[in-house]
């Protein structure tokens, strides 16, 4: 049964001048280590930021109300298979929601196109 769903979309020029603006301090807030290391690591560093990005929105618009109280981006983390399908690891407190809420899969679709980065995450009970 599908409990929610959650779209976002981003450009990446804003999130290429908060990368230039506030550097780690933006990165650490917002991204895991891995995240971090993982998205360095391509030429424009700031799409697969960016995609990131909007996976999180996008879970949070998908957990809805007041659950998405006290979740930090940080709890949300955003990688990919070795096939490049995109997926998340949850900790903290999106990891107690997720098990409150007897959410077993968590569903996430990137797509890149010019300037933006979107995302979609389906939340299944």
């Amino acid at each position: 049964m599908i409990l929610g769903v959650g779209i976002d979309i981003v450009n990446v020029c804003r999130i290429e001048r908060l990368l230039e603006n506030w550097g780690d301090r933006f990165k650490k807030r917002v991204f895991s280590e891995r995240e971090i290391y993982n998205s360095q690591r391509y030429k424009r560093s700031s799409e697969r930021f960016a995609a990131n990005f909007a996976v999180k929105e996008a879970f949070f618009k998908a957990i809805g109300g007041s659950l998405k109280n006290n979740i930090r981006m940080v709890d949300i983390e955003v990688l990919r298979d070795e096939y490049g399908k995109p997926y998340i690891n949850s900790y903290g407190r999106a990891k107690y929601v997720l098990e409150m809420m007897n959410i077993y899969a968590v569903h996430v679709s990137i797509s890149h196109d010019g300037d933006y980065a979107t995302a979609i995450v389906v939340l299944e009970r």
